[in-house]
């Protein structure tokens, strides 16, 4: 059976004649995709107020890297080693149902997370411990929501939806930190940590709620690492899907490590702190917000090869920009362009992934995507920590344009031939 590209076409919900196919507008008249999108928006709002107060504790803690590389992987770890198994339940259980079920158990160790968080000096294995298993939760809801985007508006508006969602992605890293620092001076990291736990309340909703159909497509009774294997022999049968994964990989290893260290780059080397870091950090999220907008609007006709390799090479260009400057004029200007970059690189290559994948094995798919992207960024925070405490950030953060810019070398996303079907593994009919 090919599991690459069904032939098939998913219902969705039912675009509209009058919307133009894979724009911003016509993934969002869609009313099952536009209730979970809002749902998620207000979580993910929540994951970045928690996300900016965590980074900032954990220097306050400790005053170096190493403890923000530290929380990065407990936070993001999980990405790397239980993606592949989050991205097998996808395929195996009721996604609708998978979901809740992450949702419930992520506000309830927030909530603990909020109590470790009262004490004057947090214990800090109880924060890498907790964050840990809120990482385990998200882990597999990457992959399980990835999965359910082609059920909610169907093949011919996957772009915009998948636009769409990054632009709430990154919309919530601009309103997050900014309502997360004025939460932190009014109740501190405890109230902050609440609040997102609160969040995850609108996921239950929306998920709980919605008309759609997400019962497993492809489960043929195999043992989940049998599925797991399926999976991963299903990317490596297309050599598009291939390119894609490493690239992203590669790409989360080397040249992501900025993100996570910002609070650190911002009082060394530009010597700012406070609401200066929060804008700061705001400005890339608005750079890779309009960076995804982009992709369902002014550049949705573009070949998403040519995006893709153009928004690497301006990534690339930015980010040593923004590692050789002490200048806060330049600073701020190079990490919105850099955030713009990035979303659009992954926009494209995220929905070329998606447009290539049947259903039965999506989830598993997403699963590898979500452990490349999300997985490694924390493993290169956590290579990076003890590097910057020894030579600095500098050499660092160019090393990641560097090989950013190799990277544009790699990509190729013709799409012109099929993908081919995958030799020795059937699946059976749900």
């Amino acid at each position: 059976m090919e599991v690459l590209r069904g032939s098939k076409d998913f219902s969705g919900g039912g675009r509209r004649s009058d919307r133009t196919p894979g724009t911003l507008s016509s993934a969002y008249s869609q009313p099952a995709f536009r209730r979970i999108w809002y749902g998620n928006l207000a979580s993910n709002i929540g994951t970045w107020m928690q996300n900016i107060t965590l980074g900032v504790l954990a220097y306050q803690l400790t005053g170096e890297a190493w403890f923000i590389g530290v929380i990065t992987f407990a936070q993001l770890g999980p990405m790397l080693l239980l993606s592949p198994i989050g991205g097998a339940l996808a395929d195996r259980v009721d996604r609708r149902r998978l979901m809740i079920a992450i949702a419930i158990s992520q506000t309830v160790l927030s909530m603990v997370l909020a109590v470790v968080a009262l004490s004057d000096q947090p214990n800090r294995i109880a924060l890498v411990l907790i964050v840990f298993g809120i990482g385990v939760g998200a882990s597999i809801n990457g992959p399980t929501f990835s999965a359910m985007l082609p059920e909610l508006v169907g093949r011919d508006d996957l772009q915009g939806a998948v636009a769409l969602n990054s632009a709430a992605m990154n919309t919530s890293r601009v309103v997050g930190p900014i309502l997360g620092g004025f939460t932190a001076a009014i109740g501190g990291p405890a109230l902050v940590f609440a609040a997102n736990g609160l969040t995850y309340l609108f996921v239950v909703w929306a998920v709980a709620t919605v008309h759609a159909d997400f019962s497993p497509k492809g489960h043929s009774g195999s043992s989940p690492w049998r599925q797991i294997q399926e999976g991963v022999a299903a990317s490596r049968a297309d050599g598009v899907v291939t390119r894609i994964l490493i690239t992203i990989s590669t790409f989360s290893l080397c040249s992501l490590v900025f993100i996570y260290q910002m609070p650190l780059i911002a009082e060394e080397r530009l010597g700012i702190d406070g609401i200066a870091y929060t804008l700061l950090f705001a400005s890339f999220a608005l750079g890779a917000a309009l960076g995804a907008i982009s992709m369902g609007t002014v550049f949705s006709e573009l070949p998403r090869s040519r995006m893709s390799t153009g928004s690497i090479w301006v990534f690339a260009a930015a980010l040593a920009v923004f590692g050789l400057t002490t200048s806060t004029w330049v600073a701020f200007p190079a990490v919105f362009v850099t955030g713009g970059a990035y979303f659009i690189l992954v926009t494209a290559l995220s929905t070329t992934l998606q447009l290539r994948v049947d259903d039965s094995v999506r989830g598993r798919v997403m699963g590898l995507w979500m452990m490349g992207w999300a997985g490694l960024v924390p493993v290169g925070g956590l290579i990076a920590g003890p590097v910057i405490d020894s030579i600095g950030e500098v050499p660092v953060l160019l090393f990641g344009a560097l090989v950013a810019a190799a990277l544009g070398l790699l990509i190729d996303l013709d799409e012109s031939a099929p993908p081919p079907p995958v030799p020795g593994l059937p699946l059976g009919s749900p």
